[in-house]
């Protein structure tokens, strides 16, 4: 008996309503998952997923949280995005975010004589360069030289991390502590708070001007319809008369730029000084929630405050119920393997060869 064959065949037309449901999917199948590992837990799925709606959004503390650690998401996010969106497969804005954060501590303890409104600033245009130059080198690689992008964009992040490792662990040692850790910054260069008795701080105004500019950009400008052109064909760019090397270098500076401003955010808005590990992982978690929302600046705001109020909401829910906090890292595991399959089958359909 002979067993019928299938084949990949890719699709001519998708309906609108199924790209929008993507992610409605892809987490509701993440939350099914998770609710069987929680069973198998010996816990009640029920009570510990509204924990985490609750942790996150039933009280003033907990959406102060949520907006905290929004605000790291939303600029990894929108970096990974535009990266994307042009075909330069930036997986390097975790290094990114540290290039950004390295510099702004770099700023901020030299104690220059400003004001704090010039000092801000001084922060925001170094974090950004050295995001952007961290990201140039393998856009530069990838253009030139063809050398894979995924591959010198994730060896960045190693090598970033270590020269953190070797500034903290010698020169900027804080002389006090003897920790490895820098001393603070200048109280000039601190971020301000947007809310009274909460941590939420000017960086957030940052990544929302951030998804607003990268949306003109991507929709508007003739450098965001390169974007897309390269992002759809390169091959049929070239023909267009688009300089692909150009653009692809342009992109590569512009995505890691916005995820060094994430970096500066969490040393001048939330820790006032640099440490190893000042990111959980953010620039990892950026490239789920670009993948989440549909690489759309719009679709990619939304992703990161459901991130932030998964990751704010299982330390409740921990707390809470005795679930593990790493139920968070699961959903967010889960959610992009579903996305991945999804989207497989978006653009592809199943079909029995006879």
């Amino acid at each position: 008996m002979r067993l019928p064959k299938y084949r990949l065949e890719k699709r001519e037309s998708v309906p609108n309503w199924f790209r929008i449901a993507l992610p409605f999917i892809a987490i509701g199948i993440s939350f099914i998952f998770s609710s069987i590992i929680i069973l198998f837990a010996g816990k009640n799925p029920i009570t510990s997923i509204y924990s985490i709606f609750y942790g996150a959004l039933g009280t003033r503390l907990g959406l102060m949280e949520t907006l905290v650690k929004a605000t790291p998401l939303i600029l990894t996010g929108i970096a990974v995005s535009f990266a994307f969106t042009g075909k330069f497969w930036n997986i390097g804005a975790e290094g990114q975010f540290y290039a950004g954060a390295l510099a702004a501590t770099w700023a901020g303890i030299s104690n220059f004589n400003l004001p704090p409104f010039l000092y801000i600033i001084l922060l925001i245009v170094v974090g950004f360069i050295a995001g952007g130059l961290w990201a140039f080198i393998p856009g530069y690689l990838k253009t030139k030289l063809k050398v894979d992008d995924v591959v010198t964009t994730l060896l960045m992040n190693y090598i970033i991390l270590y020269l953190v490792t070797a500034v903290l662990e010698g020169p900027w040692r804080d002389p006090v502590t003897m920790w490895p850790q820098s001393v603070m910054i200048s109280p000039n260069a601190e971020f301000p708070k947007l809310i009274q008795k909460s941590r939420v701080h000017f960086g957030l105004i940052i990544g929302l001007l951030s998804v607003f500019l990268v949306y003109i950009i991507i929709k508007k400008t003739k450098l965001g319809f390169n974007i897309r052109a390269i992002g759809a064909n390169p091959n049929a760019s070239n023909f267009l008369g688009i300089n692909v090397t150009k653009t692809l270098i342009i992109t590569s500076f512009i995505s890691g730029g916005i995820a060094g401003l994430a970096g500066v955010g969490e040393v001048a808005g939330l820790h006032y000084h640099l440490t190893e590990n000042i990111s959980p992982g953010y620039g990892y978690t950026g490239i789920v929630i670009a993948m989440l929302g549909g690489l759309n600046p719009i679709g990619v705001l939304f992703s990161s405050f459901f991130f932030a109020i998964i990751i704010t909401g299982a330390q409740y829910m921990s707390r809470a119920t005795g679930v593990t906090s790493f139920i968070a890292d699961v959903i967010q595991g889960i959610t992009l393997l579903v996305l991945l399959a999804i989207l497989v089958l978006y653009e592809y359909r199943i079909r029995r060869v006879e």
